[in-house]
């Protein structure tokens, strides 16, 4: 079975190799790849950025999004059976999206959404998880609410604003100004271009703010929320409560502790609060998506699709930080 492998913690650290084809457990499914997507945090993992969170160990398989068929399944899985079209995001210390065949634990799985195809479908899982997980999870957001989402026209933006739009928020969000106007046609209703105005001067009196950029844009976000209101990142820094949900060493907890201190601390002299997310594998939240899919409500945006064998090439495009939603490599 071929796959991309990361065989080394380094930005060429990844090839394609044969690997033994995985057999499914008690309750996984074996699914035939027909589509993955490709993130930013695929070149993270490979690049060993997250090595704190995700200490893989070298040789393994990358990718964290499919879209494909379930080929076989383990004894206790009963909501599956072969030939069902699926799509997932395997959990963390079972990803590898990026080979023929992936063995996945049921509970992250759903059924593929009828209306899209499969390089469509593999667009979805990771950032719509995120999305849901940010601001339904965790922000609690409500009609009437006030969201700024960055970078929208990103993975996670191009979602993030759908579904914000869908829970019935006022929505403004940051791009470039070649991308003002397609990300008005997604549901924002403030546009910032950030190449000719600053959101920080512009914005007030936000309830949520929705980070995938880090550093400076995160630090500035805090200013334009509202008393109590909530910037969560997740490009980090990872936060104490984060430490604590994945039960993480002492070592690690102080580690965390002091990565997210600063951000922690100007956001309690202003009154507002910071939390980081990263998103994990659900796949019954990826069913309530689905239902959002179906209804019309939500829709991916494919900037490119790549050969599998391109996979290195697809990579090397979504870290160019210029893809108008996801890219992915298609197997058909």
């Amino acid at each position: 079975m071929k796959a991309f492998v990361v065989e080394r913690y380094h930005k060429d650290g990844l090839r394609a190799t044969e690997v033994p084809e995985p057999q499914p457990g008690d309750s996984d499914v074996l699914v035939r790849v027909h589509a993955a997507g490709v993130n930013p945090l695929d070149s993270k993992v490979r690049n060993g950025e997250f090595r704190l969170i995700l200490p893989y160990r070298p040789p393994f398989t990358l990718g964290h999004d499919v879209a494909g068929v379930v080929s076989r399944v383990g004894p206790a899985v009963h909501r599956f059976k072969a030939g069902d079209e699926v799509y997932a995001r395997p959990r963390d210390h079972r990803i590898g999206t990026f080979a023929e065949l992936i063995t996945i634990d049921q509970d992250d799985v759903a059924l593929k959404p009828a209306s899209l195809s499969m390089p469509e479908a593999a667009a979805v899982p990771l950032v719509a998880l995120t999305a849901w997980q940010a601001l339904v999870e965790r922000a609690n957001v409500t009609a009437g609410q006030k969201v700024l989402i960055h970078a929208g026209s990103g993975g996670v933006g191009t979602m993030a604003i759908q579904l914000a739009k869908h829970l019935g928020a006022t929505v403004a969000t940051t791009t470039s100004t070649a991308n003002v106007d397609w990300v008005k046609s997604l549901g924002a209703d403030i546009v910032i271009d950030y190449k000719h105005a600053d959101f920080a001067t512009v914005l007030t009196d936000y309830d949520v703010v929705l980070d995938p950029l880090g550093g400076q844009t995160l630090a500035k976000s805090l200013t334009v929320l509202k008393p109590g209101g909530l910037a969560i990142g997740i490009s980090g820094p990872p936060d104490p409560a984060f430490a604590q949900r994945i039960g993480a060493s002492w070592l690690l907890r102080m580690a965390m502790t002091l990565l997210s201190h600063r951000i922690r601390r100007q956001a309690k002299r202003r009154g507002v609060r910071y939390s980081f997310l990263f998103m994990r594998a659900n796949g019954a939240q990826l069913r309530e998506l689905t239902t959002l899919i179906e209804a019309g409500h939500l829709h991916p945006v494919v900037d490119r699709a790549f050969p599998f064998d391109a996979t290195l090439d697809a990579l090397a495009y979504v870290d160019q930080g210029r893809a108008k939603g996801k890219v992915v490599v298609t197997l058909d």
